[in-house]
């Protein structure tokens, strides 16, 4: 039988320690004894409408539910070392949230953490904001839905991404990531991807100077591309873009095949490259 605790108020040091098969409703963590690590170790544990203000709450967690909670600026490193969790409807507003954890889903939530998701495995977002320097640095499997996501440094040596539907604002995306896809979706930053592998495009808004260069196995598929300058350089590319481009600079291999391009750039290489530009008529 469940165990069910509601309407109370922890702030003692592990002060829920290895709870099992627990319902945590109308609670609060927090308080001045501000104890650490409230539900270290918990298995099977179901959370809604709580508000959480003390460091590590959720450590070497197996198997949670939170609904409806919050977790404030002060529940530094909130998730770490956890699996099998799933948030709902959560304000996750902890620096350095979610760490080397496995299986995490997040739907309709907000979340502001810098160093979100570092390390992690099969993590998913789906209807959700997220303000994150250095997303996901270093792991893999991971999924973004709907998803509005701005940041710095975003999805460094990820490997295996797929994002749909969604809107990044970020800089130095995707740097030596591998195996992603990115469908339907706008990526707005500097530096797109440089030193990626295996990078898929599919109707997708790109926006921003110099980008894509340094790529193997890059594929662009019905895209569109803004401000985009010295494009593909150095990069093993087959693209099809509807639209203008600026500049496309040193392409290596592949074939790039554009509306309109304003400068196509052959010269002063470091490498031999002989990819293609066509121009559509």
């Amino acid at each position: 039988m469940r165990e069910k605790i509601v309407g109370k108020q922890f702030d003692e040091e592990r002060a829920l320690y290895n709870a099992k098969s627990t319902d945590i409703i109308d609670c609060v963590f927090a308080g001045e004894a501000d104890g650490e690590s409230v539900l270290k170790e918990a298995r099977d544990i179901y959370l809604d409408n709580c508000s959480f203000s003390l460091r590590y709450p959720l450590w070497h967690v197996q198997g949670f539910k939170m609904e409806n909670s919050k977790m404030d600026d002060k529940t530094r490193a909130p998730i770490w070392y956890s699996f099998d969790g799933e948030m709902n409807k959560v304000n996750l507003t902890g620096v350095k949230a979610v760490r080397e954890c496995k299986n995490i889903k997040v739907n309709d939530s907000y979340v502001e953490s810098p160093e979100f998701g570092w390390k992690c495995d099969g993590v998913a977002l789906k209807d959700t904001e997220i303000i994150s320097e250095y997303i996901f640095f270093d792991s893999k499997n991971i999924s973004l839905e709907n998803v509005k996501m701005k940041g710095k440094y975003s999805y460094q040596y990820v490997e295996g991404l797929t994002i749909r539907d969604s809107y990044l604002d970020t800089k130095d995306a995707f740097w030596h990531a591998k195996n992603i896809t990115v469908i339907n979706s706008t990526v707005k930053g500097e530096y797109l991807a440089w030193f990626s592998e295996g990078l898929t495009l599919i109707d997708c808004k790109i926006i921003g100077t110099q980008p894509l260069c340094y790529c193997k196995d890059l594929k662009l598929i019905n895209c569109t591309m803004e401000g985009a300058d010295f494009a593909f350089e150095y990069s093993d590319v087959e693209a099809d873009i509807k639209g203008d481009v600026i500049s496309i600079k040193n392409p290596k291999s592949g074939t790039i095949t554009v509306d309109s391009v304003g400068e196509v750039i052959f010269g002063d290489a470091v490498m031999e490259c002989s990819g293609k530009v066509t121009v559509r008529e």
